[in-house]
């Protein structure tokens, strides 16, 4: 590969990473009421996978967390701050890295078959809910008082599995779709 070559994939790689990056955050703002409010950050991490692969994906995973860690607002509710990640629900935020990475690591074992992609999206999700779900935990008790596993997953689990799982479903059709769009080195 040529130098000049060399230097238009990194351009394009950054320039992925950084949409992709910016694509969490607007799916972060976008709250959809229900009894349980939920937002599409989940929708975001599996599209920046499932377009990007499993390395620019997590990338722009990592950029979208440190954009919010240094206080840009792109976590829901247009927040942002170390405070937003050492609070009760930050280890979710922090499991969409895990997530990726998960996926990225069965993508490099087993490939980008269909079966495998929503494979991964789904052990990626129960990863993300088993470090959010841990984390919010340790925190809660430590700042309101012990809290059961049950209660914990009641709140932040078991109203968004279904919907969740559309989410993977559409991250899944919509990503195979914009990777046969998007022209990638």
């Amino acid at each position: 590969m040529s130098t000049v070559t060399a230097t238009k994939t990194k351009t394009y790689d950054l320039a992925y990473i950084a949409i992709f990056a910016v694509l969490i955050a607007i799916c972060s703002w976008i709250s959809i009421p229900m009894t349980v409010p939920f937002t599409l950050q989940t929708f975001g991490v599996f599209m920046a996978v499932g377009v990007l692969g499993g390395k620019r994906g997590s990338l722009a995973v990592l950029v979208y967390i440190l954009l919010g860690a240094i206080g840009v607002p792109v976590f829901a509710g247009f927040s942002g701050g170390l405070g937003i990640l050492l609070n009760n629900t930050g280890g979710y935020i922090i499991g969409f890295l895990f997530s990726a990475l998960v996926m990225w690591a069965m993508e490099s074992l087993w490939g980008k078959k269909p079966v495998i992609q929503i494979l991964s999206m789904v052990v990626g999700l129960i990863v993300c809910y088993a470090m959010g779900t841990i984390w919010f935990m340790v925190v809660y008790t430590r700042t309101s008082g012990a809290v059961g596993l049950g209660t914990v997953l009641g709140w932040c689990v078991i109203p968004f599995i279904i919907p969740d799982l559309v989410k993977i479903a559409l991250a899944f059709v919509l990503s195979r779709r914009v990777r046969k769009l998007v022209p990638m080195q």
